[in-house]
């Protein structure tokens, strides 16, 4: 028990699973929107940046769920930072995909859009961790 009178395995009352939280939602959300907008990408692209694009996406909402599921707020902390990063890498490669016309620009937009409300959650949720941490 620790001394709050918790196992070391249960969770804090009123804590909530990564489920609950909107920043998830969200990436669920960017996830379908990257599978809908490289549909129709060449076949070609297929093993490259549709593969690519498909496995940034999934590691946002990845990275979130594995971060809230971890026992320190550090490491929260750190894995807010590697879906940042991955949603950055996203970022990129709708831009590319642009510039290659792989897709439209209504499309592109829809990405663009949510990625960008996106980048602003996991910035408001790394900054409230940081000052839980501090």
């Amino acid at each position: 028990m620790t001394s709050q009178g918790q196992g070391p395995n249960e969770k804090k009352q009123g804590s909530k699973g990564y489920k609950d939280l909107l920043v998830w939602q969200k990436g669920i959300e960017l996830v379908k929107e990257t599978y809908k907008l490289t549909r129709d990408f060449p076949s070609d692209e297929k093993f490259g940046l549709v593969s690519q694009m498909r496995r940034a996406a999934v590691s946002v909402p990845s990275n979130i769920a594995e971060g809230q599921a971890r026992h320190t707020t550090k490491e929260f902390i750190q894995f807010i930072s590697h879906a940042e990063g991955s949603l950055a890498e996203l970022e990129t490669q709708v831009i590319v995909s642009t510039e290659l016309a792989y897709c439209d620009a209504q499309s592109a937009n829809r990405a663009q859009d949510l990625a960008g409300e996106l980048k602003r959650m996991l910035n408001a949720l790394r900054r409230t961790l940081e000052r839980k941490s501090d």
